[in-house]
């Protein structure tokens, strides 16, 4: 049986995280002050009434001394995503960002996911050592798990959750760069989210792709390398070039200091903390002069939770409220370490995104877990995220 303390927390887990460019959070904080002043007499031609009162109830909770665990705060990467905003769209930004952080601990349901993940493919040219590509049982083509989207699904998911969601990341079980319509599906969201973000292995970064990414409004890229020296890199990115994906970033940001000055885009390096091998500081000397963000995320032994003995965790797992993963297939699945989707409560467009997010199944599961029965679904039951 695993410990209690083997338990993954989901929602920041971040190991290390760091801004380069260091923001001041007093002036974050009076930047979101004085815009909710300065439009709250205009307020009702935004937001409803229930949007109304949970902006009050953000400023509150911001401008307390005295927090609760279910107030909310600004973590570093949100301090550096308000930056990129101005006028009205700090304040979607916030109600947004308050579901997404919030509602997964109180347990509240929206009528849609705070965040929609879209998986453009399950295909990727790396096996990290890590990550669900390793399941041979799931790489292997005839059990029909690889592929890429389709754009015409891929536009018929945007067109539902436009206006409806405004956190998107284009990513999942493979490579999203590998899927050939990558450049149009970029094209295709311009402009209709707040937070698009994007996490890419950077070893198939074009310079067609580099502009494609930057002048389609994407918020967040994230550069995932796990280690600063070539030896420990292909260790854990099997098949990667630390030269190469150097080189490609290098390129990126050339790109974008070149042709794209005014574009407020966040570029990040992010790890995964596999092994002690891998110091923080050696990834802030590489990266750091390259991107603006660097990070480890801890890591979630997801491995064998379709065979594993099961555990003794009980809490419920967040990301029942607070995301859903749309597979290259249309597949909906309520989280990644399920990869084969035991849980699939049906096919996009077969089943819309909202119907599904309020489906039985979902309610299902979300009352198995609220009352400590997540042991009654596979994988749930040897799972470690809550």
């Amino acid at each position: 049986m695993q410990e209690k303390n083997n338990i993954y927390k989901k929602f920041q887990s971040f190991d290390n995280f760091k801004n380069i460019n260091n923001f001041n959070i007093n002036n974050i904080e009076k930047k979101i002050f004085s815009t909710y002043q300065k439009l709250k007499p205009k307020l009702s031609n935004y937001f409803d009434t229930k949007n109304l009162d949970l902006l009050e109830k953000i400023i509150s909770d911001l401008k307390s001394s005295n927090k609760a665990k279910t107030d909310f705060s600004l973590k570093p990467n949100s301090i550096a995503e308000i930056n990129t905003f101005d006028n009205i769209e700090i304040l979607k930004y916030l109600i947004s960002r308050y579901k997404y952080e919030i509602y997964p601990l109180v347990k509240k349901l929206d009528s849609y996911p705070p965040l929609v993940q879209i998986e453009p493919s399950s295909i990727c040219n790396f096996r990290c050592v890590f990550c669900f590509e390793t399941d041979k049982s799931f790489t292997n083509k005839k059990n029909g798990f690889m592929g890429t989207m389709d754009l015409d699904i891929f536009k018929k998911i945007v067109d539902e959750i436009e206006g409806n969601v405004d956190f998107v990341t284009l990513a999942s079980r493979g490579e999203p760069l590998v899927a050939k319509n990558f450049s149009k599906m970029l094209d295709y969201c311009s402009e209709k989210f707040l937070i698009l973000k994007i996490n890419t292995n950077a070893s198939l970064l074009t310079k067609d792709k580099c502009h494609a990414i930057l002048s389609s409004g994407v918020k967040t890229i994230v550069f995932s390398a796990d280690a600063a020296d070539e030896k420990l890199y292909s260790k854990l990115r099997v098949n990667g070039d630390l030269k190469k994906t150097l080189a490609n970033i290098r390129m990126f940001k050339m790109i974008k200091d070149k042709n794209y000055k005014t574009n407020k885009i966040i570029t990040r390096v992010s790890g995964v903390k596999f092994n002690n091998e891998q110091k923080f500081t050696d990834m802030e000397n590489l990266w750091g002069e390259l991107v603006d963000q660097v990070a480890f995320v801890d890591y979630n032994p997801w491995e064998n939770c379709y065979e594993k003995e099961e555990n003794d965790i009980q809490e419920a797992c967040s990301d029942l409220w607070r995301r859903m993963f749309i597979w290259w297939d249309g597949k909906i699945n309520p989280c990644d370490v399920d990869y084969k989707s035991h849980l699939s409560p049906g096919k996009f467009p077969e089943i819309s995104i909202k119907d599904s997010w309020n489906s039985d199944l979902y309610n299902k599961l979300r009352n198995y877990h609220l009352n400590k029965k997540r042991n009654n679904f596979t994988p749930c039951k040897a799972c470690s995220v809550v």
